[in-house]
């Protein structure tokens, strides 16, 4: 099954072969390891390198935590959280809660934010069910998430005892040293290793994403599978003009060197919000350094037309948008007659909303190139866990080649350590003494 096709006849964009030649000598540095942060380069060969005994250990794992719990909490932030939100949003009926024959379980996500309410309500509303909780940190001492790990695991071992919580908790960390690792023997928690050489915002098809969304229900053999063909798809082997990931990397990079700033990713399937969430943070931490960057935001549609859509349509002309277009939904769903026609819709009577959705997606890429936005468009077929385990390697693949041609190492992110010494020091850390006076000073 093709999982994914690239259109960029809307870009603006040719691409001569000398340009296609750099990018392809991007995409080479990849599999080389000749590149700039080339000890993080695991996750380029990952989804072939997964075998079928760490899929049998993953769905273990999450089928004991099924039978233990109703709520199961995954713990993490950024990397080790986005990529399974983004996976679990897209698959899961979003009214499910209204169903009370719903015997799944259900995963919510702590330790990505340090907002005290958001802590407090999860806490509250997890009285009501036996919880269960993954706990997802390569050090363990990654603030917001090790404290949400302090408050959940103290819940768990009130209610159960240190014994039954052993059998509650999993670790998915480091797979030698750091606080977490430490914490997990100590206690026999069931533990996954984070690969040293994949990088948070790359690890969704690691235990990372795969052990919470098996947990979920999710069927991470089918979501291997479409990474599987995707990482076939862009392999070295093959030419620039049946590679998308290239193709991707090296349009959005022309823009951006056209002037061009902001990338606004959108789709008209709201299922995929959380997947443009995953996809900021993929290429905003991997382009944005050295001064360089694409912006990487995002809209949902149609909803955002109604307030994002001016700007697009005649806001400053630094942006380029890249739609995610859905061939076709899951569900029937026909628009019905009405004999007093007071709304004016009786012309689309017996037609389907999915017709009405791909018209208005037609119309709004017409009236946003004719308002000079470049239009990038990638359809899937549908919404399930093939193609999209597809769409995200395809992203990760793309994400590689660009850094490379935009000359950043795009597997390091030195500038989101600078908000955290300024927070350790306003909160008296120990070893941030000299730290604590200077930003007092400047306070």
């Amino acid at each position: 099954m093709e999982t994914l096709k690239l259109d960029i006849r809307k870009s603006g964009i040719a691409i001569s072969d000398a340009m296609k030649q750099q990018a392809l000598e991007a995409a080479s540095l990849l599999y080389s390891g000749k590149g700039e942060g080339n000890d993080f380069l695991g996750w380029v060969n990952l989804p072939s390198s997964i075998t079928d005994e760490e899929l049998d250990k993953i769905n273990a794992t999450a089928a004991r935590l099924r039978e233990k719990a109703d709520l199961i909490i995954c713990i993490g932030i950024g990397g080790s959280y986005l990529g399974a939100k983004a996976v679990l949003e897209a698959m899961s009926n979003p009214f499910r809660f209204l169903h009370k024959n719903d015997t799944c379980p259900t995963v919510v996500f702590a330790g990505q934010n340090i907002s005290e309410d958001y802590t407090y309500q999860l806490l509250e509303a997890s009285k009501e069910h036996s919880i269960a909780a993954i706990v997802i940190s390569k050090s363990g001492t990654t603030t917001e998430p090790a404290i949400a790990f302090r408050l959940i695991k103290s819940e768990i071992e009130k209610r159960y005892g240190k014994e039954e919580a052993a059998q509650r908790i999993v670790a998915i960390t480091d797979k030698a040293r750091g606080a977490l690792k430490t914490q997990a023997d100590n206690e026999g928690y069931t533990s996954f290793v984070i690969p040293d050489n994949v990088g948070g915002r790359f690890s969704v098809l690691t235990p990372v994403g795969l052990l919470p969304l098996a947990a979920a229900g999710i069927d991470i053999r089918a979501l291997v599978r479409g990474a599987q063909a995707m990482e076939q798809a862009t392999a070295p082997d093959v030419d620039f003009d049946h590679n998308p990931a290239a193709i991707y990397a090296t349009t959005r990079y022309q823009l951006y060197k056209s002037g061009k700033k902001v990338e606004i990713l959108g789709s008209y399937e709201p299922r995929l919000q959380y997947v443009n969430e995953w996809w900021k943070q993929l290429y905003g931490e991997s382009e944005g350094k050295d001064g360089k960057g694409i912006f990487p935001t995002s809209v949902t549609l149609t909803a955002d037309l109604h307030s994002m859509g001016q700007y697009i349509q005649q806001g400053e002309r630094t942006l380029f948008e890249t739609i995610i277009s859905v061939a076709a939904p899951t569900h029937h769903v026909t628009i019905e007659g009405d004999e007093a026609n007071l709304d004016g819709l009786n012309f689309l009577a017996g037609r389907r909303i999915s017709e009405v959705n791909a018209k208005a997606e037609l119309g709004v890429q017409l009236a946003h190139v004719d308002g000079g936005v470049p239009n990038i468009r990638i359809e899937i077929p549908e919404v399930n866990a093939e193609v999209i385990g597809s769409l995200l390697y395809f992203f990760e693949k793309a994400c590689g080649i660009s850094g490379y041609l935009l000359g950043v190492n795009p597997f390091n992110q030195p500038g989101v350590e600078a908000y955290k010494k300024n927070m350790f020091a306003l909160l008296n850390k120990p070893g941030y003494e000299e730290e604590s006076k200077a930003i007092l000073a400047r306070l």
